[in-house]
């Protein structure tokens, strides 16, 4: 396999954010959680303590009877920020059954679309198996709009048939058409994925990547910020949001309805028996949209690997979810 480059996160944090609430003077509001409290203060420039306004009539509030008795009087907002939640940390918590009860290699990468947070767990290289035919098809749009064409009819028919319903002959036509790993790496230097590298030859089951580095692919499939023009973008999607019935597995799992779209690898290797699993895609969970990537390998069975890798990204939407 080829060796991979090293590894950049490309997760958009959303750092810490200032929230400010609109206060009458004289007043005090404090509120907050445990996870990511919020604190406003207000404070009389004139006073040195609140207190309540003798004159205020039954049923009136001290802050608003000073601020009815004393219109000059000014409240200064002092903003502290919110303690930020951390991601990583969360999802490692998560992480810790799900990785001992299977015992494989794993990885797994999120994007909160609507926040801008991310977090990610696990480290390494892992096989692309057939989630790389997201990046051949991402790749061959960004050549077709290079060369300001439209696809073929017979990249169409072979696009269809790789995405939806994972055709191999199908993949191994459109990876000869872009120049096979030379093209692939190309793009992706474009696309800023930086630990990927196409397999060797025709092997592009055997393409390296991150659980990083499928999540900036999957931004560009996904995001406005994008190489790819809006007409690739859509096209893509929808895509992978037509997987063939027998392959409604993976990141799906994290999903709470059928609003997901997704591309799932499965590859048992020769060598050892043993089977790397993945599954990338976006899925929607009360509302809110997530980017999803979770790899895997050294799975003993197919089915084990689809458990883990649903587990995965199930852990990877709740720490979200859950703070």
């Amino acid at each position: 396999m080829a060796p991979h480059r090293a590894r950049r996160r490309r997760i958009r944090r959303s750092g810490r954010r200032t929230l400010v609430h609109t206060v009458v003077a004289s007043a005090v509001l404090v509120g907050g959680t445990a996870a990511g409290a919020v604190y406003v203060k207000a404070q009389a420039h004139d006073r040195g303590s609140l207190v309540s306004s003798p004159s205020a009539s039954p049923g009136t509030s001290s802050s608003a009877s000073a601020a009815s008795s004393s219109p000059s009087q000014e409240a200064s907002v002092e903003p502290v920020t919110e303690p930020t939640v951390d991601r990583d940390a969360l999802l490692a918590e998560a992480m810790k059954a799900v990785a001992l009860e299977n015992g494989a290699a794993v990885s797994v990468a999120v994007f909160d679309i609507d926040s801008g947070e991310g977090a990610a767990y696990g480290e390494g290289a892992f096989d692309t198996a057939s989630i790389v035919k997201v990046d051949i098809l991402a790749t061959l749009l960004l050549q077709a709009q290079d060369a300001d064409r439209r696809l073929a009819a017979a990249e169409k028919t072979y696009a269809t048939a790789m995405i939806t319903n994972s055709d191999n002959a199908s993949a191994s036509a459109l990876w000869d058409i872009i120049g096979q790993a030379d093209g692939l790496d190309a793009a992706n230097e474009r696309f800023g994925l930086t630990g990927t590298s196409g397999g060797e030859g025709a092997l592009w089951g055997l393409t390296q990547t991150t659980a990083a580095d499928q999540l900036t692919l999957l931004q560009q499939v996904f995001g406005d910020d994008s190489e790819l023009g809006e007409a690739s973008r859509t096209y893509l999607q929808g895509l992978m949001g037509e997987i063939a019935a027998d392959q409604h597995w993976g990141v799906s799992a994290a999903a709470d309805g059928t609003r997901w779209a997704l591309k799932n690898g499965w590859l048992a290797r020769s060598s050892t028996g043993l089977w790397d699993i993945n599954s990338i895609g976006r899925v929607t969970v009360d509302g809110d949209e997530y980017l999803v990537a979770t790899l895997s390998n050294g799975n003993t069975t197919k089915a084990k690997g689809i458990s883990l890798v649903e587990a995965a990204a199930k852990a990877a939407v709740a720490a979200f979810s859950a703070a």
